[in-house]
């Protein structure tokens, strides 16, 4: 690869060609401040705080540049800061806050917006210039997300990660000039555009913008009542990173110290959704092997336990639909599993339990509702869905010291996971758990080895072919971030159109890039580093489990032996299994 060599504030510095200013100054630990930026995006220099001069060193004339999207060249004399600099930046901030509204005390995201974390830096306490709001109201159409159009800075993150990224093009700029206003197109509230609940646009979104809205003082109140017997459940990726709320590094594994936490808020049981990915590896391994070796049966199959692909797929693949596996997520197997096994097990009715999942996804709240078969079990099969963020905010709030806290366990019946149950939480993590299943239920010996590395990583599509014995190859696809989607999608739709042997049959689809590990309800500020660590911390939980793959679980197979009988009964098919309905781009 080709290198450039340049001089940043005195300092010569070597880097790839194709490096941005921005970058080149970062590896030499010179921050330069920014609000449009995000290293998952393009950048587009909206926001100009990121300025520099670019000396010329024959005449000593310095022009001014946008560092985020100007690339090195060899010879650059770069200034990343002096008086004219910190001026021209100051000026942009307040520029930008006497359009923003100063109530950062309630603003959801106190202490972790970056508009604030900025200002604080440049010492901000007053500004020039008049404010000027747009007074325009909140959209909360959804349930969970929460448009405040007047907190938006314009900076665009949301709307790159929505179009570029995800492909799903709910958000827009509409108007011109001082009236632009970020929404979906027409002004139409966020129910009625093409959103999938993925959250990718609050993730990316650098202050109070896109939030979420979830009534977490309900499970306070619930906690509280007597009558009632309340369950929380994690899911997997929620142990890699909810430590990042309490000062640990990416990648941390606490999961016993979020069990503690749990029991601290009073819950009087505490589960584990690694449980409930056991089961749907069970279902949909089984299932995947029945279409295999039944003739006619739709191939390929594409997995079901991300709901912002459901949702997705809902919207824009009709033709898909048959394609997809019928088992629900691991998050609805548990629900259905707490109100029906675990009550009968502790004499509970199910309507005096109250059920509250953690997820690091946005889109689990609006699953959770989404039709009846989400209450198979009689009742609502999940009363509450809450995010990682907010599990770190009810921890506060309760006054819980998170970093001293001993670790605890999961109780039993549904507490018990196996490593493959774990990996769910990284992109390839359903496909590896799935094969080591699927080989087991062919040739009733273990894979080996278990680790299978193709599915992993961060490349955007990966493709493999396994050999499960010297009959049966399967052709895999793993595929995160939507916006990758359509050329696997496209491709199939392809196949069956001229009746060719497909190229896949299995796929794994995850909305949000990384997989659950960076869902939209995760710790903010994740970057493909920090994917890497919260995945890598995924596999290490899985490396350290005695049971590996999820046919091995105790409670998987004493779930089957005392309640469901065996995996694709009628029984698992009422409580494990759903349906999928053609439902228009712009509705709920």
């Amino acid at each position: 690869m080709a290198k450039v060599t340049l001089t940043i504030n005195g300092r010569q510095v070597t880097v790839p060609a194709g490096t941005t200013i921005k970058q080149a100054a970062e590896t030499m630990g010179v921050k330069i401040p920014s609000l449009c930026y995000n290293p998952d995006l393009k950048p587009w220099a909206s926001c100009g705080l990121c300025v520099i001069k670019n000396v010329d060193p024959r005449t000593g004339r310095a022009r001014m540049a946008r560092s985020c999207c100007t690339e090195v060249t060899q010879g650059m004399c770069i200034v990343t800061d002096d008086s004219e600099l910190r001026k021209a930046r100051r000026t942009v901030l307040e520029l930008i806050l006497s359009n923003h509204p100063n109530d950062c005390l309630k603003c959801a995201r106190n202490h972790q917006c970056e508009l604030q974390t900025i200002a604080a830096d440049f010492g901000l306490r007053e500004i020039r210039f008049d404010t000027i709001l747009k007074n325009q109201e909140e959209d909360n159409s959804y349930a969970e997300i929460v448009l405040h159009r007047d907190k938006c800075i314009n900076c665009g993150r949301c709307v790159t990660a929505c179009q570029e990224m995800q492909n799903v093009w709910a958000l827009e700029y509409n108007g011109r000039g001082d009236k632009t206003v970020i929404g979906p197109v027409g002004g139409v509230d966020i129910a009625h555009s093409p959103c999938v609940h993925c959250g990718q646009c609050a993730v990316h979104c650098p202050v109070g913008a896109i939030t979420f809205s979830t009534p977490i003082d309900d499970v306070f109140e619930k906690i509280a009542d007597k009558e009632i017997t309340t369950v929380a459940a994690i899911a997997p990726s929620v142990r890699a990173a909810l430590g990042e709320e309490f000062g640990f590094k990416p990648g941390t594994l606490a999961t016993g110290k979020v069990y503690a936490a749990l029991r601290a808020l009073g819950f009087d049981y505490v589960h584990d959704t690694n449980f409930g990915a056991d089961l749907t590896i069970m279902e949909e391994g089984t299932e995947l092997l029945k279409r295999l070796t039944t003739k006619g049966s739709k191939l390929p199959l594409f997995t079901s336990c991300c709901p912002g692909w459901v949702d997705y797929a809902e919207k824009r693949y009709h033709d898909m639909l048959p394609h997809l596996s019928s088992a629900k997520s691991p998050q609805q197997m548990q629900g259905a599993m707490t109100k029906t096994y675990f009550a009968d097990k502790m004499g509970i009715k199910k309507n005096k339990i109250y059920s509250v999942s953690i997820m690091p996804c946005t889109a689990k709240l609006f699953e959770s509702a989404r039709d009846k078969n989400m209450k198979s079990s009689g009742a609502q099969d999940y009363d509450m869905v809450i995010t990682t963020r907010e599990l770190a905010r009810l921890i506060r709030r309760a006054g819980i010291d998170f970093n001293n806290l001993s670790e605890s366990h999961a109780d039993n019946f549904l507490g018990a996971y196996s490593g493959a149950g774990t990996i769910f939480g990284a992109t390839g993590g359903v496909m590896e758990a799935a094969l080591r299943t699927a080989y087991y239920l062919v040739n009733k010996k273990e894979m080996k080895p278990i680790d299978y590395t193709p599915a992993r990583g961060l490349k955007n599509v990966r493709t493999a072919e396994v050999k499960i014995n010297k009959d049966t190859k399967v052709r895999i696809a793993v595929v995160h971030q939507l916006g990758n989607v359509d050329q696997i999608v496209q491709r199939v739709r392809q196949e069956l159109k001229e009746g060719k042997e497909p190229s896949f049959h299995f796929i794994e689809v995850m909305a949000c890039r990384g997989g659950c590990v960076a869902g939209g309800g995760q710790p903010y500020g994740a970057t493909d580093e920090i994917r890497k660590k919260r995945a890598a911390a995924l596999y290490k939980d899985d490396k350290g489990k005695k049971q590996r793959q999820s046919h091995n679980n105790p409670e998987i197979q004493a779930i089957y032996k005392d309640f469901l009988g065996k995996p694709g009964s009628e029984k698992a098919e009422r409580y494990l299994h759903t349906t999928y309905m053609k439902r228009s781009l712009y509705t709920e």
